[in-house]
């Protein structure tokens, strides 16, 4: 076999059937085994680099399964790059397949095409496992590590890279199976002193990042137990139920933090919490987490459980009813105070509001929503119910514009079972525009709304509020979104009331052989960031 088909059967074998790319001369021979296995493997090509990313970023966010991607060295690696930033920050496991010059000319600095200074250095910077590929026989076995660091401890990417010259050798090739995971052991100690603790608290509250989205039947059957809010701002979001009153988003959460005794928090880094509302000495914090170096970095917890969530949760909960002190109620505390909340964010982002209640009310439970860096987004973030985990896709801290299209088209292509919509705006949706063309040729029906008001809107807001109305560099010119998506043999449409968007969406939602954008202009919205930049409630943050 020669290495490059050693890499696609040994990805097929750990589960990977399709592969994200754009081809190039340094991965020809990739390309040739990929041909050989389009019975086993898919290959979507993209029209940029950073569409590629993205797609196996927005795959492996739908799925919680490995995605892939590959591109060439140089600047198609670089063109990826941002994208394989954000999968690390958002612990997604995505493989970077990047093809590099000739193995012998590697940091010789000859100029050969796409040669870049110590790529295989940039690359351990944005991923937790890389490695070159020299010789067919390594490729099986590289691979599986690779998958298997996917899959350990904290997720998060990995790359791989082979050489112009080895991807095209043949050698005798030895097939690996999957490498086995070891589980974390959970720690009973810290599990008795974290149930005694929040067994003891009077007014608990929990908070889910990322790192609980595997974990929605401990979280639910935990909150039950204590009465205990749970906090969800973006990676956490359908963890618990949006419909249940214990649900909560940032703007009860703050209030919330002010009056906890003792939080629980599940894979999430709880910045916002440290260093916008404070600590004190009278809050006792439970960290639960995949990454043994996460739960100290800005406050020393009471307690600290280092492993994955469900697990330790289903032993906490195991253990809890022994030292849980009798609550009653909080249900109908709980519903009034959503009720208030809700009825103050509707006051304040009824604009916004208004088209999400259309959103959620077309897109069923398991329906993905993809948001992006812009005023509907946050209002998202804040308002949008939330039922299932894994379908409120969000880009945690890179939060980097331009993400949300293709991360959406990849995890509609890995979701057909299930619409996935994408909100955008007209800024962030043209950083990869072109990439309704990878939609069309690969029948991809994803529902794009384009909130369109002409210009970078958070830059412009900035501009106004803290800059005198000092306007520079944030007004856009458009193409008409509509017929810029007929173009491409796309369905175009237009809405501008909640009410045409509810129509345009399920004349969307109902076509399923390829991508519909349907485009809504709007003025400036409501600003969102008093409900976000929410001042401290007790003490002062750790630095």
């Amino acid at each position: 076999m020669t290495a490059a088909e050693a890499t696609v059967d040994a990805m097929i074998a750990h589960g990977i059937g399709t592969i994200y790319a754009l081809p190039g001369v340094q991965n020809d021979m990739l390309f040739e085994a990929l041909f050989k296995a389009t019975d086993r493997m898919r290959t979507v090509h993209t029209r940029h680099e950073q569409g590629a990313a993205y797609m196996a970023l927005g795959a492996a966010l739908a799925t919680a399964k490995p995605a892939a991607y590959a591109v060439v060295p140089g600047p198609g690696f670089l063109n990826s790059s941002a994208a394989l930033l954000t999968a690390y920050s958002m612990n997604a496991p995505v493989l970077a397949l990047v093809g590099e010059i000739p193995d012998a000319d590697i940091g010789r600095n000859l100029g050969h095409l796409h040669e870049i200074r110590d790529q295989a250095g940039i690359i351990k910077r944005l991923v937790d496992y890389s490695a070159l590929i020299r010789k067919p026989d390594q490729a099986p076995r590289q691979v599986a590590k690779a998958i298997r660091s996917m899959n350990s401890g904290r997720p998060g990417p990995s790359s791989l890279q082979c050489p112009i010259d080895v991807w095209g050798m043949a050698g005798k090739v030895t097939p690996q199976a999957p490498l086995p995971v070891r589980p974390s052991a959970i720690d009973e100690t810290g599990i008795r002193k974290a149930a005694k603790l929040l067994g003891a608290a009077r007014n608990p509250l929990i908070i889910c990042g990322g790192g609980a989205q595997g974990a929605t039947e401990e979280v639910t059957a935990l909150s039950a137990m204590l009465q205990a809010p749970v906090l969800a701002y973006r990676r956490g979001r359908g963890v618990l139920d949006g419909r249940d009153p214990f649900s909560v988003t940032l703007p009860l959460g703050h209030e919330l933090w002010g009056e906890a005794d003792v939080v629980l928090g599940i894979g999430t880094r709880m910045l916002i919490q440290f260093q916008q509302w404070g600590i004190d000495k009278s809050l006792k914090v439970v960290r639960i987490d995949a990454d043994a170096d996460e739960p100290g970095r800005l406050h020393k917890p009471a307690a600290a459980l280092i492993g994955d969530a469900k697990p330790i949760l289903k032993r906490l909960l195991d253990v809890l009813p022994a030292h849980n002190t009798r609550r009653g109620s909080r249900q109908s505390e709980m519903a009034q105070r959503q009720a208030e909340w809700g009825g103050r964010l509707r006051g304040s982002l009824g604009p916004q509001l208004a088209f999400l209640d259309v959103i959620r009310a077309e897109l069923p439970d398991d329906g993905i929503l993809v948001d992006e860096v812009t005023q509907m987004g946050f209002a998202a973030r804040l308002a949008f119910p939330v039922h299932k985990p894994r379908t409120f896709l969000s880009p945690g801290y890179q939060d980097n514009l331009g993400w949300g299209f293709a991360t959406a088209l990849g995890a509609q292509d890995a979701r057909r079972d299930v619409p996935v919509v994408s909100i955008t705006g007209d800024g962030g949706f043209m950083f990869t525009a072109n990439e309704m063309a990878t939609a069309v040729r690969h029948h991809i029906p994803l529902t794009t709304i384009v909130f369109n008001d002409g210009a970078f809107g958070n830059v412009r807001r900035i501009q106004q509020e803290r800059f005198g109305n000092r306007l520079i560099a944030s007004d856009l010119a458009n193409p008409d979104f509509v017929k810029f998506a007929e173009s491409f043999g796309a369905a175009g449409d237009r809405a501008r009331t909640p009410e045409e968007l509810r129509a345009a969406l399920r004349r969307a939602l109902a076509r399923r052989d390829g991508p519909t954008l349907i485009d809504v202009p709007v003025g400036p919205f409501p600003s969102p960031w008093p409900f976000i930049f929410m001042p401290p409630v007790r003490g002062i943050s750790p630095r």
